[in-house]
């Protein structure tokens, strides 16, 4: 139980009392382990908080203590004992405008999943820079859907197809398609330098460095990753890039082009800063030029099988214009 502090302590946060909750699990969160389904339902407790109450059985599901990795089926009721939580902030609700530019970016939708392009600038999640992403802005544009999550992440600033499942046993089938690389994933690129090696298998390891910048670099003892490169168009400095991700390590795109020295456009982390400079002012590329634009796969699930493309954001295509 996460106890009272004493009133002699200096705490700015406003506290409630949480009386014993029962819980009666839906199918949306069928097959959901208990301790994850617990940071849901308290999400400004510490996780470390949600293991003590696990081990100390004070959490019961059918009158029965559960274990964290317990897996929990609809139907079951999960008694989460009385504690002291923070007073929640007040979330920030996403204007109406994006609102409007989510629905009209919806490519297709039907009762497992939901296909979106997703607006460059527009993180996945909320959090410290932003206070909120497109899975906070979609839940409240469909405040009816019981359930929507993400199944994959996509950089703030790459555009382009992201897929949101819409239940738990269709998320846990993306999942698993992600994993066994049973999704085909295609990105287009652009890249200073002219490309001329045909297109190329790029096999190698990735090590995600410590620290706030969430930067990535070619290194031993890091974790595979692997794409395929295409050149698309040769331009006088730079090169139009179709890329097939055959692993989806974070930043994978951008760190191998990068170690090839092949920048991306654009790319405030990995590329050369004096080039994203010049195209901005020459060509008007005021972002990563890194843009999802297709997907290919069967969920297994349903059997049904899933193929969306759609061109370059406008944005990018105006930059593509200008270049000869």
């Amino acid at each position: 139980m996460i106890e009272k502090p004493q009133s002699s302590q200096k705490n700015n946060t406003q506290q409630k009392k949480q009386n014993v909750r029962f819980v009666t699990v839906s199918e949306f969160n069928e097959g959901q382990r208990i301790d994850n389904f617990l940071m849901r339902e308290l999400k400004n407790v510490p996780r470390s908080h949600i293991y003590r109450i696990l081990r100390k059985g004070e959490v019961r599901v059918d009158k029965k203590r559960a274990k964290p990795t317990r897996k929990l089926q609809a139907g079951e009721v999960v008694r989460i004992p009385p504690m002291v939580l923070p007073e929640q902030k007040k979330s920030t609700l996403a204007p109406q405008q994006l609102l409007d530019q989510l629905e009209k970016a919806i490519l297709l939708e039907d009762q497992d999943l939901i296909l979106i392009n997703k607006p460059a600038g527009l993180a996945v999640h909320g959090g410290t820079a932003s206070p909120y992403g497109l899975i906070e802005a979609f839940r409240q544009l469909r405040q009816n859907l019981p359930f929507v999550e993400l199944a994959h992440r996509l950089d703030k600033e790459t555009s382009g197809i992201v897929i949101l499942a819409k239940n738990r046993k269709a998320l846990l089938s993306l999942h698993d398609l992600f994993k066994s690389g049973g999704i085909d994933k295609y990105y287009q690129t652009l890249v200073h330098g002219q490309w001329k090696a045909g297109t190329q298998h790029v096999t190698n390891t990735l090590h995600k460095e410590r620290g706030r910048k969430k930067k990535v670099q070619v290194q031993e003892g890091g974790k595979v990753a692997s794409s395929i490169f295409y050149p698309k168009k040769i331009y006088s400095d730079t090169t139009l890039m179709e890329v097939k991700l055959l692993t989806g390590r974070m930043h994978q795109i951008r760190t191998q082009l990068a170690d090839k020295e092949f920048p991306i456009l654009g790319d405030t982390q990995y590329g050369n800063f004096a080039l994203n400079r010049e195209y901005k002012k020459r060509f008007g590329l005021k972002r990563l030029f890194l843009h999802s634009f297709r997907v290919k796969f069967k969920l297994p699930l349903s059997g049904k099988s899933y193929q969306q493309e759609i061109p370059l954001a406008p944005d990018l295509l105006a930059v593509l214009s200008k270049l000869d």
